[in-house]
């Protein structure tokens, strides 16, 4: 089932299927190293749901609901 990042909730785990986005956004992503097929653990969500917390290949980074929207996971 195909959800994505920000709708994961803490604690969630999934696996990246997709990036999407346009231009310097999936660029970004992706150097930050949110590729295909890394699995993506969801840490914290702000009460607001933004910034959301994730982990990803051992790093913690942050995304805003924007970028989340992006991330299609499974």
């Amino acid at each position: 089932m195909e959800r994505t990042l920000k709708e994961l909730k803490p604690g969630e785990k999934g696996v990246v299927v997709k990036v999407g986005g346009e231009g310097a956004v999936r660029r970004r992503l992706m150097d930050m190293g949110v590729t295909r097929g890394v699995e993506v653990l969801v840490r914290k969500v702000a009460p607001l749901g933004d910034p959301i917390e994730v982990n990803v290949r051992g790093y913690e980074l942050t995304f805003r609901k924007a970028e989340a929207e992006n991330v299609i996971v499974e």
